[in-house]
Parts: C-alpha cells; sequence; structure tokens
C-alpha cells in the first residue's frame, strides 16, 4: 500500500485515490493531479483501493477496469456496499472501448468514466466534476 497522501497546496485540497496497476499510468494521473492541487493516494489493486478508501475516505476513486485481484467493477461494488464508503464517487478509468456499452457502469457502482490515455489538461477538472 501506498503511505500517506502526497501533495496538495492547502488542506482544503481534494484527495483523489488513483487504482491502477500500470505504474505509468498512475504516476502520470498522480503528477498531473498533484499539480493541479490534488492530494493523493495510489493502489495497484482493488483489495489495496477498498483498504485505502475505507482508510482515507477519498473525495474521488478513479478506478481501472483491469486489476490483478479482481475487476475494478469488482471493487467498486465492494466500495458501494460498505457504509463508510458507499457515497465516495468511484469513476471508471479505462482504455478499454466503452462507447455505446458503458450503461453498466452505473449498475457497477461507478460515478461516471474517464478515458485512457487522459488528456493532461482537462483531467483535473474532470476529476473535480465527480468530487462532492
Amino acid at each position: 500500500m501506498s503511505g500517506p497522501p502526497q501533495g496538495g497546496r492547502a488542506p482544503e485540497s481534494r484527495l483523489a485515490l488513483i487504482v491502477d496497476d500500470d505504474a505509468r499510468n498512475s504516476k502520470l494521473a498522480q503528477d498531473v493531479l498533484l499539480a493541479a492541487g490534488f492530494r493523493t493516494l495510489v493502489a495497484r489493486n482493488g483489495a489495496e483501493a477498498v483498504a485505502l478508501g475505507a482508510e482515507h475516505l477519498p473525495d474521488v476513486i478513479l478506478m481501472d477496469l483491469r486489476l490483478p485481484d479482481m475487476d475494478g467493477a469488482e471493487a467498486a461494488r465492494i466500495l458501494a456496499d460498505e457504509a463508510r464508503t458507499a457515497t465516495i464517487p468511484v469513476v471508471a478509468l479505462s482504455a478499454a472501448a466503452l462507447e455505446g456499452d458503458t450503461a453498466w457502469l452505473a449498475s457497477a457502482g461507478f460515478a461516471g468514466y474517464l478515458e485512457k490515455p487522459i488528456d493532461v489538461e482537462s483531467f483535473p477538472q474532470q476529476v473535480r466534476r465527480f468530487c462532492a
């Protein structure tokens, strides 16, 4: 598991949990969000995501759909079923082509979908839209 949240310009900055087993993808998302004033945590698999989500209660969870221990939808369902994490928006973050086939995301517990590769210019604003 990652250590304490990194970054942030002010104590009130948003905390984003990035869940991706590809270190390059999570590093890029983390760097872009840190530069935009977010604090970040990184999980490499679904079990870490569930544990870090419950421990730190992030403002948003960015969940890859393909993880080594469980798929992102399963992790999102676990988070949605736990009272402590049920209100945290979980956003699918995937390179998988989902055009026209996104209806299942809501039933799986996702608040929305962002496509990889991320656009470094618009990514922070896209993530902010999902923060309560």
